[in-house]
């Protein structure tokens, strides 16, 4: 494995960087206080490829690899988290997942639109009372003719009010002996008839983004609209948490890594019984964890990029980075406030809010008691990886970057 990153990873680095200190800095105290979304976030992410970051030419996309696609996210998570969401379900639950399992119909006429930043998409699996067990969900689909007909809610959905297209995993066996052969996935165009969405107000974190909920009351959807096969949609949904998984754990390390450079700078100014605060020991304690922390998750997402590159199932690696890096990320933050005392409990200073905003992804998209259970089953020999019928593909620069 090389470590070493391409003059076009640099390059993804720099762009992305430029992007959230030029524009979303100036005004992410702001919008943070007002708990309000940004208005021109998503646009500005369109117009500068960022959406389309991994997906190939051919669909709309910049042609990049999968490790590119980390290094934005962990670009994009080191200003503020509601950056990083937005290419957890726009791009990986949504997009990937498409590009992953859908026909070459659906990409032309779902996966385009959504590289080039026309049309924002986002995941609906979780609902009221139903989040880690997904194999419960009630939201239910039925067939018409050459229609699904569907009923329900989603809950706790990032970008619900703001995607034009959702990819909906629902229930359309009821009587199946095995809960996880009732699923089936769909494309849904949430400008539909039958299709309300709301935002949730109040969130500890997160507070620039859009969170909300999404019914569905007799919503019709077409048949060509239904992602694989009916009976798929559980393996359709693990897979689109392993492209999720993934943007979280590089998220999370840029986490880690603000948090550093925010506790190194205040470290070196703040003075207290007539030296810096970075002399005393304690200090340099916790500085030094912050720094082996970032390193750990930095290689661990690393290796995951590395992974899907070649076309390789990461389910337990993914496992390992979304878990480390979220509680590390979270450990960083609370002892970047320590570090910065009383002003690290005020917004004047960007670390509350990396707290703030550390603590979701302990819990969404998996959470870590999930992955711990993920990683004994793997340890223990109870879980392996069956072959998918269609397996994310193998970065490959002559397709990618092909018209």
């Amino acid at each position: 494995m090389d470590f070493s990153l391409s003059p076009e990873h640099e390059m993804i680095k720099k762009m992305v960087r430029d992007f959230a200190q030029k524009e979303i800095a100036p005004v992410i105290k702001e919008y943070d206080r007002k708990q309000e979304p940004i208005p021109f976030t998503l646009k500005r992410m369109g117009e500068l490829g960022i959406l389309g970051l991994p997906f190939p030419v051919r669909y709309g996309g910049q042609g990049m690899d999968y490790l590119a696609w980390g290094l934005a996210c962990e670009e994009l998570e080191a200003m503020d988290t509601h950056l990083r969401v937005v290419m957890s379900v726009h791009t990986g639950l949504c997009g990937m997942t498409l590009f992953q399992w859908g026909t070459e119909e659906q990409k032309q006429k779902f996966l385009v639109p959504l590289a080039k930043g026309e049309k924002i998409g986002c995941g609906a699996f979780t609902e009221p009372g139903m989040g880690s067990d997904v194999a419960a969900m009630r939201t239910s689909a039925k067939r018409d003719g050459d229609y699904y007909i569907l009923n329900g809610e989603k809950m706790w959905i990032s970008l619900a009010s703001k995607a034009d297209l959702a990819l909906v995993t629902v229930k359309t066996d009821s009587s199946s002996p095995k809960p996880s052969s009732a699923l089936s996935s769909f494309i849904v165009d949430l400008h539909s008839d039958g299709v309300k969405t709301g935002e949730i107000h109040g969130k500890l974190g997160v507070r620039a983004g859009s969170t909300g909920w999404i019914s569905f009351t007799d919503v019709k959807v077409p048949v060509e609209n239904r992602l694989g096969e009916e009976g798929e949609g559980f393996k359709i949904t693990m897979s689109a948490f392993d492209h999720g998984r993934y943007t979280v754990a590089s998220g999370a390390t840029g986490i880690i890594r603000a948090c550093l450079e925010a506790s190194v700078k205040y470290a070196k100014t703040r003075t207290t019984f007539g030296k810096p605060i970075s002399e005393h020991q304690l200090i340099q304690e916790k500085i030094a964890k912050m720094s082996q922390d970032y390193e750990i998750a930095r290689l661990l997402y690393y290796q995951v990029g590395w992974l899907k590159n070649q076309g390789k199932r990461c389910t337990r690696e993914t496992s390992f980075a979304k878990k480390f890096a979220t509680e590390a990320s979270f450990n960083a933050a609370n002892e970047a406030i320590q570090i910065h005392g009383a002003y690290g409990f005020s917004d004047e200073y960007d670390v509350e809010r990396y707290l703030r905003n550390s603590k979701g992804a302990m819990i969404y998209e998996g959470s870590s008691e999930i992955q711990t259970l993920i990683q004994a089953g793997y340890a223990l020999g109870e879980r392996a990886d069956k072959p998918l019928r269609c397996e994310a593909p193998a970065y490959d620069e002559a397709f990618w970057q092909g018209e």
